[in-house]
């Protein structure tokens, strides 16, 4: 059931003399599971509460003002005075430039929100929406939001104008890191294989083949929880965790090694899947293989422990081709299948 979405801000966009009223919209929501916290011994709710240092009585929201200390001095600012300032009053999303759509660094934004055209006709809406993606150029902008003065992004996106909030120029840190100064070389041979191991990995972008998997595994543990309580045996529920991840954190030395084990290992990979390509990150093809050989283990388990075994094999063989690895893990997956099936005819 998809949750009615409401507006959180009313207004227009204006660029030279045209007005165009809208309502904007959160682009996003969150998916994470929401959490208060407990007394370990009773399971008691813990409570916060905002009581005052001078006279100890807890303080409603509606009585509570903020202050500024600038070392010697306190300020203190009422409601009133932050709605006092000419830009609280400010319901209009300015155009100031039309640039280059290239030109916006991507580190620069913020949040997204959706504008829905408002009054009895949407004209200078749907003209505005023609004429940046005609120009296909980005209308920078500057907006008041929540007390707060900002800039920001205005674009198209399926027939949609959205808006993206973006950092002011001084708020993006700028980055010096030892390891950016390094003059370590890279030989002609590393970079070779380093683009033949991005080609192998190629593919459209496609949101959709992407779960966050944190949380799948947290809807699964809260689930099993509430039908096993404390007897819970994380064991059964995800498997064992330590004989998979054993020996996977082991710090790579050779980076001529590790790079020819990884196109071994991904060549490897999609032999045992039949020849079939995988799309995107070689998610899928984990899920495939586990799925043939007939075994109850997750898809996860599968492609960590296929992990294992390809990258032992690419670290013992070298230069050697990942085929064989390949043909093996198909043979395994065949074999593992037919005692499967045996053992299904021999319980009937």
């Amino acid at each position: 059931m998809l949750t009615p979405m409401r507006a959180i801000w009313s207004g227009s966009i204006t660029f030279g003399l045209v007005n165009v009223p809208v309502k904007a919209y959160s682009a996003a929501k969150k998916h994470d599971i929401s959490f208060h916290q407990v007394h370990d011994a009773d399971g008691g709710r813990i409570r916060y509460q905002r009581r005052c240092e001078v006279c100890g009585k807890k303080i409603d929201y509606e009585h509570i003002d903020k202050a500024y200390e600038d070392g010697e001095q306190t300020v203190v600012l009422t409601d009133e005075d932050f709605k006092s300032l000419p830009e609280a009053q400010n319901d209009e999303i300015e155009v100031v430039q039309f640039v280059p759509s290239d030109q916006i660094d991507p580190i620069m934004f913020g949040k997204s929100y959706f504008l829905e055209p408002q009054g009895k006709s949407p004209k200078s809406y749907l003209l505005l929406r023609q004429a940046l993606g005609d120009t296909d150029r980005t209308a920078v902008v500057t907006f008041a939001l929540r007390q707060k003065t900002r800039l920001g992004a205005l674009r198209v996106q399926d027939d949609v104008l959205v808006l993206q909030s973006m950092y002011w120029a001084d708020e993006v840190r700028e980055v010096d890191f030892p390891a950016t100064r390094s003059q370590a070389k890279i030989g002609t041979k590393e970079k070779k294989l380093a683009a033949a191991l991005v080609d192998q990995f190629a593919s459209d972008f496609t949101p959709e083949e992407f779960e966050d998997t944190y949380q799948v595994e947290l809807h699964k543990l809260v689930d099993a929880k509430l039908e096993q309580g404390e007897s819970l045996d994380t064991a059964a529920t995800f498997g064992d965790v330590t004989e998979e991840t054993e020996g996977e954190d082991a710090e790579v030395i050779d980076l001529m090694q590790a790079l020819k084990a990884s196109l071994d290992k991904k060549r490897g990979g999609r032999k045992a899947a039949g020849g079939r390509s995988s799309k995107g990150t070689g998610k899928t093809s984990g899920s495939k293989s586990s799925t043939t050989s007939g075994g109850t283990s997750r898809a996860k388990s599968r492609t960590k422990s296929g992990t294992k075994s390809d990258s032992k094999s690419g670290a013992k063989s070298g230069t050697k081709s990942g085929a064989t690895s390949g043909s093996k893990s198909t043979t395994s997956s065949r074999k593992s299948s037919s005692a499967s099936s045996a053992k299904r005819r021999k319980s009937a």
